[in-house]
């Protein structure tokens, strides 16, 4: 049975991500890192107008910078330099600007088979392996690690095992980690829509009584949809002609962008707060969203799960401990609870406060989007929550 020091079950954007901040610092110590993915990455990009993205708030930028990606990244980055935040039927609006908060783009939104792609030509192929494609079916914690069962019958032996095999990770749930949950009872479509206007870099998060919707700017003036309903109107949505469904999305977004002329391939994703019990083992870590996965309107998933990544790869490289030291593995979760518990807590409330119909619910929320336009420290505050800074007092 072979034996690494890291074995990243799950290929994806995270685990990919903290393969490429673990990768220098694990060449220098001799450390071997395999990353166990069942689905295999594209050789090439392959531009898709169906394609979908990520929004990477300015603090990801500055993670896949100091990672030496940002360059490569940038080609096919869109930059958001404003974010338009309004109430339908409402007359407060929000208007958040990079030039204001001094930074050249307040985020930006990538294809993911993009962002993969740079990833994956981004590893050293000294240092990270891949097992792919190939699944973990069962593991078996060890004395000094564990013991990975493949679904070819192979076995590999890990010091640190890192689940990042998604939201139904179902390791997770065989090792008996329990998940806390909080239905929305939404389901996101997501798609891509293109406007006859240029977008001009602005997003738009438009709040309605039945469910918040998000615009992001995408290249060649295309708009990545995140629109949330309740219940079986969301599958009506998905399954209207594509005349009706655009018609039906002008009529709640209206004409900022003009009008709107095709939509892509929609793909419906029911909505639940998830947050796992225990993030950290003896050899064991749990990161992306096999540890929390949120309601996507106000785009801080993917972000949270970066930052983690990011500062799971210090901890490790900090001091002379193996891979799998619990001492090593709780001071980083004591060093990201913070992080998490605010990231977390804002995504759902600004989730449940602009998905309210109650009257007086619709009113504070009408104020606190008229108070953040005249209260500056208010809108800076929500402004560095948006760039993925809010918790970083260096930044």
């Amino acid at each position: 049975m072979s034996r690494v020091s890291l074995a990243i079950i799950g290929g994806g954007l995270v685990g990919a991500s903290l393969a490429l901040a673990l990768q220098a610092g694990a060449k220098a110590r001799g450390w071997k890192i395999v990353l166990i993915e069942p689905f295999a990455p594209g050789d090439s990009y392959q531009p898709s107008y169906d394609a979908r993205s990520s929004a990477l708030s300015f603090g990801a930028r500055q993670i896949y910078q100091r990672l030496g990606l940002w360059q490569a990244i940038a080609r096919r980055a869109e930059p958001i330099k404003q974010i338009h935040v309004s109430d339908r039927g409402r007359f407060s609006t929000a208007r958040l600007s990079a030039m204001e908060e001094g930074v050249p783009a307040l985020g930006y939104v990538v294809e993911n088979a993009w962002l993969g792609q740079c990833l994956w030509q981004g590893l050293d192929s000294d240092v990270v392996s891949w097992r792919c494609p190939a699944h973990v079916t069962r593991m078996t914690p060890l004395p000094d690690g564990y013991r990975l069962t493949l679904d070819d019958e192979t076995e590999l032996a890990c010091d640190l095992a890192i689940l990042a095999d998604g939201g139904r990770s179902g390791l997770r749930e065989q090792l008996g980690i329990g998940v806390k949950t909080r239905p929305y009872n939404q389901s996101a479509l997501i798609a891509n829509i293109t406007p006859s206007e240029a977008h001009n870099g602005e997003a738009f998060e438009r709040f309605t009584d039945d469910g918040p919707m998000a615009l992001l700017p995408l290249p060649d003036n295309r708009c990545a949809l995140v629109w949330t309903r309740v219940g079986m109107d969301a599958q009506r949505l998905a399954d209207l002609d594509e005349r009706s469904f655009l018609s039906e999305l002008q009529s709640v977004f209206g004409y900022r962008l003009g009008t709107l002329k095709q939509v892509g391939a929609r793909h419906l994703y029911p909505l639940t707060l998830v947050e796992a019990e225990e993030q950290v083992r003896s050899h064991l870590a749990i990161i992306g969203n096999a540890a929390h996965s949120l309601h996507p309107i106000a785009g801080q998933g993917f972000n949270l799960s970066l930052r983690d990544a990011h500062a799971l790869a210090e901890a490790l490289l900090a001091g002379p401990a193996v891979p799998g030291d619990l001492a090593t593995l709780q001071a980083y979760r004591d060093r990201q609870r913070m992080d998490q518990t605010l990231t977390v807590g804002f995504s759902d409330q600004v989730t449940r406060l602009f998905g309210s119909a109650q009257p007086l619910v619709a009113m504070g929320r009408n104020m606190g989007l008229l108070g953040l336009d005249l209260l500056p420290p208010a809108k800076r505050w929500f402004a560095r929550q948006a760039m993925g800074l809010g918790t970083r007092p260096d930044a």
